[in-house]
């Protein structure tokens, strides 16, 4: 099982927001735990799943039409 696993910061590099948006504002949110992030042995330190943020980006941004996402990861269609 190989993925690209990436810290904060780099995670913030690569889509172009600051580390503290990712923290405060889309991480447990738009970012789920267990789905785009995980604890590595239970601990405090967070490393983010390229390929499933990367996956949920395009899903969410090919949605047709009005589309409130959801914490759990899915979307209300208003």
């Amino acid at each position: 099982m190989s993925h690209d696993y990436l810290t904060t910061e780099e995670l913030a590099a690569r889509l172009k927001y600051d580390a503290r948006t990712i923290r405060e504002r889309l991480k447990d949110s738009v970012l789920l735990e267990g789905v785009h992030y995980i604890r590595p042995f239970g601990g405090r330190k967070i490393l983010y799943l390229w390929e499933a943020i990367e996956r949920d980006m395009f899903k969410h941004s090919q949605t047709a039409g009005f589309a409130v996402p959801m914490a759990n990861g899915g979307v209300c269609h208003g």
